[in-house]
């Protein structure tokens, strides 16, 4: 254990698994106590419990963030408790798939009820509990807020929103202090995408679009959100860093 985040309290959404996981696996390695949050005790526990088991200083609290309410009262709540909020990273995702043509309006607004509303309502909380000392807020999107997907427009539409709405919160925020950033990932292994990713033919045509010729680890995401959360990256604010082996910088790789 390091110390580069010494001191330092971090609030992070989606952390029972994956990147969010990871992430805070990441943090509290660099001395950060962490407070994480989803939708399932089970997986949250044991994240905690093994932050724990490492020596590091973690927390879990159940909370839905497309619950406005919910969501701002375990910001504030983390707040009080710990004196400061540093860093908050809104990681927490859900999407669904389908045609545009066969698109409910339900299955449209379910993409942005927890990616788009709740980084909102995490990034207005943290603004105002952050404003006295400065902090970082790590909004991360997807290579569908960049780059058109099929069958994912509603997903693709809502990150492409919080790609922008981080350069107009990083407006508002660097007055105070308050450094806003987003991380970019493409396809990486997680829960979410461990059923696609287990048929071979769809891994091996994922891979052969990725310059580095395979798909993202999670701990390669909670690497480049530690360094925007700490302070080596005090003069970046309003960035979009795509962590994705080079998927968003060619039109096609070599066949």
């Amino acid at each position: 254990m390091t110390a580069r985040l010494q001191h330092k309290i971090a609030f992070i959404t989606g952390g029972g698994s994956g990147i969010g996981a990871a992430t805070a696996r990441r943090l509290a390695a660099e001395g950060a106590t962490v407070v994480i949050c989803g939708r399932r005790r089970a997986p949250l526990d044991a994240v905690a419990g093994e932050i724990r088991a490492a020596g590091g200083d973690a927390e879990a609290v159940v909370v839905d963030v497309s619950d406005e309410a919910a969501y701002t009262a375990a910001l504030e709540d983390c707040c009080q408790r710990h004196g400061r909020l540093d860093i908050l990273v809104n990681n927490a995702m859900a999407y669904t798939w389908g045609a545009i043509e066969a698109m409910s309006n339900a299955d449209w607004t379910a993409n942005f009820a927890t990616s788009v509303d709740g980084t909102f309502w995490g990034t207005r909380a943290a603004l105002r509990l952050m404003k006295a000392r400065g902090g970082a807020i790590i909004n991360v999107a997807s290579i569908c807020g960049t780059l058109g997907t099929p069958s994912m427009a509603g997903y693709s539409a809502a990150k492409a929103a919080v790609i922008n709405f981080s350069r107009a919160a990083a407006a508002e925020g660097a007055p105070f202090g308050i450094r806003v950033n987003v991380v970019i990932p493409a396809v990486v292994e997680t829960p979410a995408t461990a059923g696609m990713l287990a048929d071979p033919a769809a891994r091996a045509s994922t891979e052969k679009l990725i310059p580095l010729g395979r798909v993202g680890r999670p701990e390669e995401l909670a690497n480049a959100i530690l360094f925007l959360a700490s302070d080596e990256a005090s003069y970046v604010t309003g960035a979009a860093l795509p962590v994705d082996g080079g998927r968003s910088a060619v039109l096609v790789t070599a066949l």
